[in-house]
């Protein structure tokens, strides 16, 4: 039963060939539309998970600023610092941090030989490897040891490196920051870095060691990570334990400032989410022109065969005979207008290659750009709205067929 609906399939696709072509490659243009935008839509998200992981996506920095609000006496415009203090309370009250780092920062003169450059110098402690996602190119980063012993050790971002070393090796070497001599111990590896941002000519050393070069009993700032709390609880959290230890309204907001990486992901991803579904609503409509398409021309062949159908029906055949030749023949278009869209689709996301995105406005942000790439799931979904739209467009022909009155068929001129 099977060979024979194939056998007619192809007879009726090879009875108007010219029709039959134009309408699967109708097909092929839908599918491979809808394949190449759910790519983009994919590579979309793709992008904005890496320039988030690049620099850390479940960081979370506070800093200290002055409170707008009145609270416990003391007037609004009262600065707020942080101490070491500080740390240790959110340590307590935060049970699921799982690193957390102090941030100072000074700008100074670097020197090695006769090259000198005004470089930020960050004091961070050995966590802040993990929170920020820092990745080493030579060496190693500072540790707890390092920090502790006050060791003068220096870890240099990638840009920073080649202005004061050009193509020699740096790690064993020594420089100089504001006059004091740090051992290089490691370079890490370049950052996605916007316009003028000092990511990779950034100097890290240890916080405590940072005490040489300024004066650290009041810090910059807090970084930690943390996971299993709730974007709002965690800031609301934050904010209570310091506003108490601070004596500031724990909903002035602009007393503390808090940088929540993962927090500015998931607005990300909703609108990646978004981009998906709009990509996937186009691709839809564009394979649906093509299923209106593939329902005319089976309208047609119905109309053309009505006296075939009529002698079928006076042999003996079933409606649902008559129903499932032409769902027949409507879904063999639809299968090899198919497979030639993903053919074009793989075709066209292989020429294409990457789209720039973040690259645009950052360098060594290649891995922030959209690669076309039409994902096994891609596939899966594209197939599933193929179905869907060749099922609905073969339908309607399919049951007009069944329904014709036999006599009036074999009376159809």
């Amino acid at each position: 039963m099977k060979r024979d609906l194939l056998r007619q399939s192809y007879r009726a696709m090879r009875h108007d060939l010219r029709k039959t072509v134009l309408t699967m490659l109708g097909m092929a243009w839908g599918i491979a539309t809808v394949a190449v935008l759910l790519a983009y839509g994919d590579g979309f998200g793709r992008a904005i998970d890496n320039i988030f992981e690049s620099f850390g996506a479940t960081a979370v920095g506070i800093f200290p600023n002055r409170t707008s609000e009145q609270a416990g006496g003391n007037k609004a415009g009262v600065e707020v610092r942080f101490t070491n203090k500080d740390v240790e309370l959110l340590e307590n009250v935060l049970p699921l941090v799982r690193h957390v780092s102090r941030h100072s920062q000074k700008q100074s003169v670097v020197q090695h030989g006769e090259r000198s450059y005004s470089f930020p110098v960050l004091g961070l402690d050995p966590p802040i490897y993990d929170i920020w996602n820092l990745q080493l190119a030579d060496g190693r980063f500072f540790d707890d040891q390092d920090d502790l012993g006050h060791g003068l050790y220096a870890v240099m971002g990638s840009e920073a490196k080649d202005k004061l070393f050009s193509g020699m090796p740096a790690v064993g070497e020594s420089i100089r920051v504001d006059g004091v001599w740090f051992q290089v111990i490691g370079v890490l590896k370049p950052r996605m870095q916007e316009g003028d941002d000092d990511d990779n000519r950034t100097i890290y050393v240890p916080h405590n060691s940072l005490d040489v070069l300024r004066d650290t009993h009041y810090i910059d700032g807090i970084w930690l990570d943390s996971q299993g709390l709730t974007h709002d609880k965690l800031a609301q959290t934050i904010r209570e334990s310091l506003a108490l230890a601070h004596g500031f309204n724990p909903e002035d907001q602009r007393a503390v400032f808090i940088f929540d990486a993962q927090k500015q992901l998931s607005q990300f991803t909703l609108i990646s989410m978004g981009l998906k579904i709009l990509m996937g609503f186009i691709g839809t409509i564009t394979l649906g022109i093509g299923g209106i398409g593939l329902m005319n021309i089976m309208l047609v062949s119905v109309t053309q065969r009505t006296r075939e159908i009529g002698v079928e029906k006076a042999l003996g055949a079933r409606r649902s005979d008559i129903l499932f030749q032409f769902l027949a023949e409507a879904m063999a278009i639809t299968a090899v207008g198919g497979v030639l869209g993903i053919l074009l689709s793989y075709a066209i996301s292989l020429s294409v290659g990457t789209l720039t995105l973040y690259s645009a406005m950052a360098t060594h942000a290649e891995a922030g750009d959209i690669h076309l790439i039409v994902a096994p799931r891609v596939l899966l979904v594209s197939t599933v709205i193929l179905g869907f739209v060749g099922v609905t467009s073969g339908l309607f022909p399919a049951v007009r067929a069944a329904n014709l009155d036999p006599v009036e068929a074999l009376r159809y001129e």
